[in-house]
C-alpha cells in the first residue's frame, strides 16, 4: 500500500502543501479500500512529520512507530476492526487540549470516519471548525456519501482514484511472491475495480474464479437462461465486483471486434477464448450500449436497488438491444 499511494495524486498534492507551508488542519482522504484505509492513513500522517523517505535513522524509527501506532504525537482512531462511536470522539478531544509531546505538531487519524453515526459525527464538529494550535486531524472514509455535510464543509478532500491494473498487480506480487501465480494477479487485478483490498480477498478465498466464470455466464446467456442464472448468481456479495467484471468483458469484447489483434491490449488476457466468444456474440453497437446501461446499474446499485432485479434488467436490456441491432444488420 505504501508504494500506491505515494503515487496517487492525492498524496502528491499534500506533499507539495508541506513544501508551500500551508497545511490545511484537517482533511479527509477518500479510499475505497476498507481494508487498507488504515494503513493509507499512516503513509499520509508522515507527511506531517517529514519522515515518509525514511532518510535518517530518527526518520525511519518515527515512520516505524506511526506503522506499529506507537507515536504519542500520532494517534489513531478507533481501535482496529471498530467503529468510530461517541466515546472515541470524547477521547480524541480531550487529547487535543494536550501540547505536542515528541515533536512540534499532534496529527489524529480516524479510520473509517464513514461508519460512524451522526451523534459521533457532530461531536468533532466545533474543533474541527476551531482546532487547537498545532492540530491536524485526517479522517478517512471509503465513501464521502455517508460523511456529514457539516463536517465536508470543514475539511480538506484528498481523494484515492482507484488503482491501476497493473498497479494493482505490482502490489500483489510485493505482498504475495511467488505462493500465486502471474495468472491469479492478473486476474485479480482486473476483477477488484481498482481496490487493492478487494483484489486481495478475492486472491485469498478464490472467489475471484467463481465471480469471473459468473460474469462470462451472464454475458453469453440467452433471454431464456437468464432468469434462472439471475436466481443462481444475485445474492453475490461480490456486487460491484461483478458488474465492474461485466464492464471489462464488454470493453474487451468491443476491442476484439474493433483492433488489430497485435494492437489489443486486453485486460483479461487470460480469459482470450472467452472474450473472443462474446465478441461473437454481440454487434458492437451492442458492446457500446452495454457500457451505458452498466453506469446506469452502478447509479443504481448506489441508491440501494435490489441488486437481482437490477442485473436482470440490465442483461435483458443490452440482450433485446443485440438482437435489435442483428435484426438491423440483416
Amino acid at each position: 500500500m505504501q508504494t500506491l499511494i505515494k503515487n496517487t495524486k492525492a498524496y502528491r498534492l499534500l506533499r507539495a502543501e508541506r513544501q508551500a507551508n500551508r497545511f490545511s488542519h484537517a482533511y479527509l482522504v477518500i479510499l475505497d479500500d476498507a481494508r487498507n484505509l488504515r494503513s493509507a492513513l499512516k503513509e499520509f500522517a508522515k507527511l506531517f512529520f517529514d519522515c515518509e523517505d525514511e532518510r535518517t535513522e530518527r526518520e525511519k524509527i518515527i515512520a516505524k512507530r506511526i506503522d506499529e501506532e506507537s507515536f504519542l504525537d500520532c494517534l489513531v482512531y478507533p481501535d482496529p476492526d471498530k467503529k468510530f462511536v461517541v466515546e472515541d470522539a470524547e477521547k480524541l478531544m480531550e487529547e487535543c487540549v494536550l501540547k505536542p509531546v515528541e515533536s512540534d505538531k499532534r496529527v489524529f487519524l480516524i479510520a473509517d470516519f464513514a461508519q460512524a453515526n451522526p451523534t459521533s459525527q457532530n461531536k468533532l464538529l466545533k474543533i474541527l471548525e476551531e482546532p487547537p494550535e498545532n492540530t491536524v486531524f485526517l479522517l478517512g472514509a471509503t465513501t464521502p456519501f455517508s460523511v456529514l455535510n457539516t463536517v465536508l464543509s470543514r475539511v480538506a478532500k484528498l481523494e484515492v482514484l482507484p488503482f491501476l491494473e497493473s498497479e494493482i498487480a505490482g502490489a500483489l506480487y510485493r505482498i504475495y511472491g511467488n505462493a500465486y501465480s502471474e495468472t491469479d494477479y492478473a486476474l485479480c487485478s482486473a476483477t477488484c475495480a481498482g481496490s487493492l483490498g478487494t483484489a486481495q480477498a478475492m486472491l485469498e478465498d478464490g472467489d475471484y474464479k467463481t465471480l469471473i466464470d459468473d460474469a462470462f455466464a451472464l454475458c453469453l446467456c440467452t433471454g431464456d437462461k437468464l432468469p434462472s442464472l439471475i436466481k443462481r448468481i444475485g445474492e453475490t456479495k461480490h456486487k460491484k465486483e461483478l458488474l465492474f467484471l461485466l464492464r471489462v468483458i464488454y470493453r474487451d469484447a468491443l476491442l476484439c471486434k474493433s483492433v488489430p489483434t497485435s494492437q489489443r491490449s486486453l485486460m483479461l488476457k487470460a480469459k482470450k477464448d472467452k472474450v473472443e466468444q462474446v465478441a461473437q456474440k454481440y454487434e458492437t453497437s451492442a458492446l457500446l450500449f452495454a457500457q451505458n446501461e452498466l453506469t446506469k446499474a452502478e447509479e443504481q446499485l448506489f441508491f440501494n436497488a435490489y441488486y437481482p432485479q437490477c442485473l436482470e434488467v440490465l442483461l435483458s436490456n443490452i440482450l433485446l438491444n443485440n438482437a435489435k441491432q442483428k435484426r438491423k444488420g440483416k
